[in-house]
């Protein structure tokens, strides 16, 4: 079975990520759209989300933001709601995305708001 260009590129990164994994370190997985963003911290080793947010949330929807404006948004919420269950380090898993735009303005965030990574 061959793989996309795409795939290769996601299995990969995560590769690396469960090579350097530990214990006390979880995982945040970004998704982006092309009008909408999410994020989720999970946590790889009881495969359960902890923490999520997106862009379609009702509350968010309605303020009409630019898109760039959304990703600090999600960012700041996924921040501000790993700070409450004590998250400090995680994992970033940007998935197929580059490390540009919003994906970059999305970590920028979180590094801002306290999360290491």
């Amino acid at each position: 079975m061959k793989l996309s260009t795409k795939n290769r590129k996601k299995f990969r990164i995560r590769n690396k990520l469960k090579k350097v994994s530990s214990t006390n370190r979880y995982r945040l997985t970004i998704f982006r759209s092309l009008n909408n963003i999410s994020a989720q911290i999970i946590d790889d080793n009881s495969h359960k989300t902890l923490v999520s947010a997106t862009s379609n949330m009702k509350s968010i929807k309605d303020q009409k933001k630019k898109k760039t404006e959304l990703s600090e948004l999600i960012a700041e919420k996924i921040a501000n709601d790993a700070k409450k269950m004590s998250i400090n380090k995680i994992y970033f898993d940007r998935g197929i995305y580059k490390y540009h735009g919003r994906i970059k303005i999305f970590a920028e965030t979180l590094r801002k708001n306290g999360m290491e990574f």
